[in-house]
């Protein structure tokens, strides 16, 4: 089973990293790569600098860390999978796991140098909750081996956690400004009571007879101190047990007041109640202080127009307070949004996945289908290169790079030496320079790269770009500044097309939402035909791929199965080699789990039927389990979270379906062929007696009625 947990119990302080600070300015090729650490602490000077950097860059690369990539087994990607299904999958990981680092590196062309010139940041993020409102704190999954392969490589949890840059997607921030302000006009309304109705607040005892009294006899006091004094500003302290109650002289929106402070929710009314009944020039009101907390006032006014002004300087400030402090919590997301106000071609490597939680995380929740995704990505990120699709489709690139890997560091390694390894001789020229800036600001938050941070990767991914440009034929020499690289004829051929997986054979077109087949992959599978694959789950552990080959190829045939695939241990998808034989087979299981004669007993099916515990349906119902938020470990817990109580589910000619739960809920004849005439070969007197039936004669009859049943299930 695999182990996860929620980061709410994720309370130890892990130390499973350290800074490796590089003291230099200025770094190149030849002296290592300076990754810029962002954490909040230094995110708006950081953060001011980027903008300058994103508004000169001829492009951004990006990377993301995650703490996890799936959520049970089964929702890994499979060759079985359908586009809708591994778009669902994809959706579950982002929905369920964190980004907790973002690697972001502008690189622009320097014509005078001859070099790009690259600025890689490593952003640590964590969604923590900044603002208070109404809710459980956020919540998301660890995968035990995401979280081992960050720590192998010096992740640090601890500047993510403790220093983590919180952020809002632009959903969040608007529900945010919705319900604080709903909540501060309420709160407002609720200063401002005393303006316009009369309450009475019983007095039922004698503590609180007093305290009326010491109040209203205090505000006499300090208005009588006021109209003498008008500039003293002496605190007036009143004890009471162990509360310290405290009246301090303060301004408030020019006009003098009186701060409480220490007095419980009911002494506030209380004193709401006194002065209602003795005081019409004091008013209470609460306001938002600069640290979000809020502060109980009683002000001085000096007319009913002084007071009705004071309530719209009041309003006005919630207002903008509430808008401050959504801005304040909108965090890493305002680089999000640089990236989508200036346009930039945006590059990343094998960046489906980076590209749904940057959606997800930044701009909202993510759509239902496929093409809403794509199309809705396009729209806020209108120019997107994958440098996976770019070396996998590329002829060229394919030759440089001969039978070396396609991911990211071995790309990195074949296509640029000069980065990779500045220590060893490179005579070629062929290699694009690149030069590694750090700003003016000092080196002590500066780290020396390494992969799989998402800083260094980033930059890696901008190299590998860099490159494989190159290699098709641009010349950056002939640029003396800025490049357009989405109007070069031989960019466009890849802009805007993501690598899905590594087993589909297709790409999806951002710009129309469609995925579609590439001729420039090979297929590692023989070509999926869903309509004709049944979802069989629940079956007994001791099946394995050849035992379900086996018994259903006895049944219909030695070529009826063209491929099985077991998801886990408890389900697997049969394909067969007709689209016909998926409802045989599923009316077939019905039958024979509907009827207990010899026949059912000894059909070469009972081995996967077993138990009494396994289900079957078409591949919609796969599609229909992956479509849930539930995720359990093994596909047949799965499958009863998501309400599944049907044992078989059938679709008719007409389209239409049927399911059926146990054999006692349908009886031999609910709309289904029932087998009423048994044929076989005659009985050899040989091998029996009149009162034996041979196993051989018995498996003969049992054939020659599953023939019989084939052929009247197909005759409806």
């Amino acid at each position: 089973m695999r182990s996860r947990w929620l980061v709410s119990a994720f309370s130890r302080t892990l130390t499973l990293a350290f800074s490796r600070h590089v003291h230099r300015r200025r770094f190149s090729s030849a002296t290592g790569v300076a990754v810029k650490k962002v954490t909040n602490s230094n995110f708006e000077p950081a953060l001011e600098e980027l903008r300058v950097r994103v508004r000169e860059a001829d492009f951004v690369a990006i990377d993301l860390e995650m703490t996890g990539i799936m959520s049970a087994p089964w929702r890994d990607a499979f060759e079985f999978d359908r586009s809708d299904v591994r778009y669902l999958k994809v959706k579950d990981s982002v929905e369920k796991f964190a980004v907790v680092q973002v690697g972001v590196c502008p690189f622009r062309w320097d014509g005078a140098k001859g070099s790009f010139i690259a600025h890689p940041h490593n952003f640590y993020v964590f969604p923590r909750k900044e603002l208070p409102v109404d809710g459980p704190s956020y919540e998301f999954l660890c995968q035990t081996t995401s979280m081992d392969f960050l720590a192998r490589y010096q992740f640090d949890f601890n500047a993510c956690i403790h220093e983590g840059i919180s952020y809002l997607s632009r959903a969040q921030e608007a529900e945010a400004l919705q319900t604080l302000s709903s909540a501060y006009k309420d709160e407002f309304n609720d200063s401002l009571h005393n303006l316009e109705e009369h309450v009475e607040i019983p007095l039922l005892s004698t503590a609180d007879l007093l305290f009326t009294e010491r109040m209203k006899n205090r505000f006499h006091q300090w208005c009588d101190e006021l109209i003498k004094s008008p500039a003293k500003n002496s605190p007036l302290e009143e004890n009471s047990d162990s509360n310290k109650m405290q009246f301090r002289t303060v301004f408030f929106k020019m006009r003098p007041a009186v701060l409480l402070d220490g007095f419980s929710s009911h002494q506030l009314k209380l004193i709401q109640l006194v002065l209602r009944k003795h005081f019409k020039d004091l008013v209470y009101v609460r306001s938002v202080d600069e640290n979000a907390t809020w502060r109980k006032i009683v002000v001085y006014t000096d007319s009913e127009e002084d007071k009705a002004s004071l309530r719209k300087e009041v309003q006005e400030d919630l207002l903008k307070t509430t808008g401050a402090r959504v801005r304040s919590a909108v965090g890493f997301r305002h680089v999000i949004d640089l990236l989508t106000s200036e346009e930039k071609l945006i590059v990343g490597h094998n960046c489906f996945l980076d590209i749904a939680h940057i959606y997800c995380k930044f701009f909202g929740p993510l759509p239902s289908s496929m093409v809403e995704f794509a199309l809705a990505v396009h729209k806020n990120l209108p120019r997107i290169i994958d440098t996976k699709h770019l070396l996998n489709s590329s002829h060229i690139i394919q030759y440089l790079m001969k039978r070396s890997s396609k991911s990211l560091s071995s790309a990195f390694s074949v296509l640029c030496p000069r980065v990779s390894s500045p220590s060893q001789h490179v005579a070629s020229n062929s290699y694009v320079k690149v030069e590694v800036q750090a700003d003016e600001t000092g080196s002590c938050c500066f780290n020396s790269g390494a992969k799989h941070e998402a800083g260094y990767d980033a930059f890696m991914t901008g190299c590998v770009f860099a490159q494989a440009c190159s290699h098709l034929g641009m010349k950056f020499e002939l640029h003396s500044q800025s490049i357009d690289f989405s109007k070069n004829d031989k960019i466009q051929n890849y802009m805007n097309l993501l690598y899905p997986s590594w087993n589909s054979g297709t790409v999806i077109d951002l710009s129309t939402g469609m995925e579609n087949p590439d001729s420039s992959y090979k297929r590692r599978y023989p070509q999926i035909v869903f309509s004709n694959i049944v979802l069989v789950w629940g079956f007994p552990s001791n099946i394995k791929p050849k035992d379900l080959k086996e018994c259903v190829c006895k049944v219909f045939g030695r070529d009826s199965i063209t491929s099985i695939f077991f998801l886990d241990s408890t389900a697997a998808l049969i394909q067969f080699s007709k689209e016909e034989l998926v409802n045989d087979f599923l009316i077939l299981k019905y039958k024979l789990e509907s009827n207990d004669d010899p026949i059912s007993v000894l059909h070469p099916l009972a081995k996967l039927l077993e138990g009494g515990n396994t289900c079957a349906a078409n591949y919609e119902t796969y599609r229909d389990i992956c479509s849930s938020s539930v995720s359990k470990v093994l596909f047949v817990d799965q499958a009863e979270a998501v309400g599944i109580r049907w044992k078989t589910k059938v679709e008719n000619g007409s389209g239409e379906t049927q399911k059926f739960a146990s054999n006692t809920e349908n009886a031999p004849g609910d709309g289904l062929p029932v087998v009423k005439q048994v044929t076989g070969k005659k009985n050899d007197p040989k091998r029996q007696s009149h009162h034996q039936v041979s196993c051989q004669d018995i498996l003969d009859s049992l054939h020659a009625s599953n023939s019989l049943f084939v052929k009247q299930v197909r005759s409806t």
